[in-house]
């Protein structure tokens, strides 16, 4: 038992090398220090301060802060993934003016309590908040900032409307932890909940191996092989939170206490929000924005929120701006810790820098990649334009003949293929976290073209550059033979080498096809539209390239495998396999639907 145990804490100590950075999708250069102006400031240290909740667990905090007379603000970072991996970072903001706050969330390395995700947030965030504003060397003025999971922490906090919280920083992150962060249109995102729960796993394992670590009381334990440790077993509830999520597969009132969509108006807060075209929770990211752009409590807080969607995914960028197998180039690299700075300079020191006079949006377009600032997201000027669904053979694999245009269908023979869950199409890039194993970003889709389960419609190679800028979604008419299934979608830009790049994706589960909180039954055999929802993007297909879309559905292991049952996910193993008919004519025209943004 004992080998069993070292391994499995040696696997999860593997998995949770990840730092808030990798988690985030956003790579720290490692000359930023140099490269910015000498640090004003010499920086005290204290590690290691506890400090209450309302309910009486401790959490703990490290506090970086100038060694100099006056007060600063607080910029605050509350952590599941270990405080200690942003002390760089910590140092350098402040030297630069800022009493900086790292601390472990509940239940995590040297914080007391039970870790459940998003449960005490709120609460702890709150409490945190108004404490940090109270230090001896505080201001009164707080930021928030930090990726991922440190982003839900910000808009948690945000939620409960601590007085001192002035302005937060939450990139690649979501805005509630139902749909877009654990399942997406009614599917689970099951890559990214298995994976990320090995990460978290890691230090519940190591708080539970050093609650039976009494190696005085073994001792004398006869015989001696048989000292306690080897009879102690492996636990089982290191995440009893993931047996929750599945359990609960609607939007139902374990996932509503946590949405933070529902306190916009609430919330009185300046926001920088980051977004990543091929992050899993660019969805939330940009709804952050627009709900507290039209929402917010104070007409300052509307003004005060800015968006910056860059072509980052739930990975590093390296150096050269590589996401995925795709160099995107320099400029893609977000400077973080400067772009921390100018944030905070404005926000909580008033200073008159670009975030004070620049557009509120800036966006990253793929194709030309470039920069580009916008007074708004979608863009005004957008031209939403269908391109409908074509094939006369048919669509399925790279031998079909599917097309893509803009003239409306008329009397057309439907698609079919077989879905079968025992072989569902591989996922390929996109938008995932976290490890390794199945890398994110946009990467080269041909290797599932052969396959007759998916369908691929095309575009005549263009005549001139089309740039696509805004929300996309896919309409399907379809029929199942199962009693449940899914459907889904993908978006490539194909170039003239025939290198189909991932864009985005999206899927949609037939009984949630209208409501996630009320699943409606299929009949099948009976024809339903379906609208897959594929977020957004915003790319410049180049002249000579063509816009591809690939149906099918399966999207493995980024999306949970559809039994075709119509069985609850929890404690579902039957696996039947679905015949699926995709309609394109003039009764039922499926269609692309793209935000054209004219030229």
């Amino acid at each position: 038992m004992n080998n069993r145990l070292q391994l499995s804490r040696h696997i999860f100590l593997a998995l949770a090398l990840v730092s808030t950075f990798a988690l985030a999708g956003i790579e720290e250069p490692s000359s930023v220090a140099q490269a910015r102006v000498q640090s004003r400031y010499e920086v005290t240290v204290q590690n290691g301060v506890p400090f209450k909740m309302r309910d009486g667990v401790s959490l703990v905090a490290d506090i970086y802060r100038p060694n100099a007379e006056g007060k600063f603000p607080v910029l605050l970072e509350r952590t599941p993934y270990n405080r200690k991996g942003e002390s760089g970072m910590a140092y350098e903001l402040a030297a630069h003016g800022y009493v900086v706050v790292l601390q472990d969330t509940r239940g995590r390395y040297d914080s007391g309590g039970e870790f459940y995700p998003f449960r005490d947030e709120s609460q702890d965030g709150y409490d945190t908040v108004e404490w940090a504003a109270r230090l001896n060397y505080a201001d009164g003025k707080v930021g928030m900032f930090g990726g991922s999971y440190v982003g839900a922490t910000q808009m948690l906090a945000a939620m409960a409307r601590p007085s001192h919280l002035i302005a937060i920083f939450p990139y690649l992150t979501a805005s509630e932890y139902y749909d877009g962060w654990t399942y997406q249109s009614g599917v689970l995102m099951q890559w990214f909940t298995s994976s990320w729960t090995s990460i978290l796993a890691v230090d519940t394992l190591r708080r539970r191996a050093d609650e039976i670590s009494h190696p005085k009381d073994w001792v004398a334990q006869l015989p001696v092989e048989n000292y306690p440790v080897l009879s102690v077993p492996l636990p089982s509830d290191l995440a009893p939170y993931f047996h929750d999520w599945v359990e609960h597969e609607r939007s139902d009132a374990y996932w509503q206490r946590w949405r933070v969509s529902d306190h916009y108006r609430e919330m009185n807060v300046m926001g920088l929000h980051g977004g990543g075209w091929h992050d899993l929770f660019l969805k939330g990211s940009i709804k952050n924005y627009l709900g507290l752009r039209t929402e917010a409590t104070t007409p300052e807080a509307r003004a005060g929120q800015r968006l910056i969607i860059g072509p980052w995914a739930h990975a590093p960028t390296s150096s050269e701006g590589k996401v995925g197998d795709v160099v995107f180039g320099k400029s893609a690299v977000l400077d973080m810790t400067g772009t921390v700075l100018k944030w905070f300079d404005y926000a909580l020191k008033g200073v008159q820098n670009e975030y004070a006079s620049a557009s509120p949006v800036r966006i990253f377009v793929m194709g030309d990649n470039v920069w580009r600032d916008e007074q708004e997201f979608p863009l005004a000027r957008t031209r939403y334009t269908k391109y409908y669904l074509h094939a006369s053979r048919g669509a399925n694999g790279v031998v079909g003949d599917g097309e893509l245009n803009i003239t409306a269908p008329k009397a057309e023979r439907a698609d079919h293929f077989d879905y079968d869950p025992k072989n569902p199409v591989p996922t390929i890039g996109g938008r995932l976290c976290c490890g390794v194993a199945v890398p994110p970003g946009p990467f080269d889709q041909r290797p599932n073209e052969a396959r007759p389960d998916v369908l691929i419609f095309s575009t005549p190679p263009l005549e001139r550059d089309l740039e696509v800028t805004g929300f996309v979604s896919v309409d399907v008419y379809a029929s199942t033979s199962a009693k449940d299934t899914d459907f889904t979608a993908l978006l490539a830009d194909v170039d003239p080498s025939g290198y189909a790049r991932f864009l985005t994706d999206g899927v949609v589960r037939a009984r949630y096809r209208n409501s996630t909180e009320h699943p409606e039954e299929i009949i099948p055999g009976q024809v339903y539209k379906y609208t897959i929802d594929l977020w957004a993007t915003s790319n410049v297909f180049k002249a000579g390239h063509r816009i591809r879309l690939y149906l099918s559905s399966s999207n493995f292991p980024r999306f949970n495998r559809n039994s075709n049952t119509g069985e609850s996910i929890l404690g579902s193993s039957r696996l039947l396999t679905a015949r699926q008919t995709i309609y394109h004519d003039s009764k039922y025209p499926s269609a692309l639907n793209l935000p054209v943004i004219p030229r």
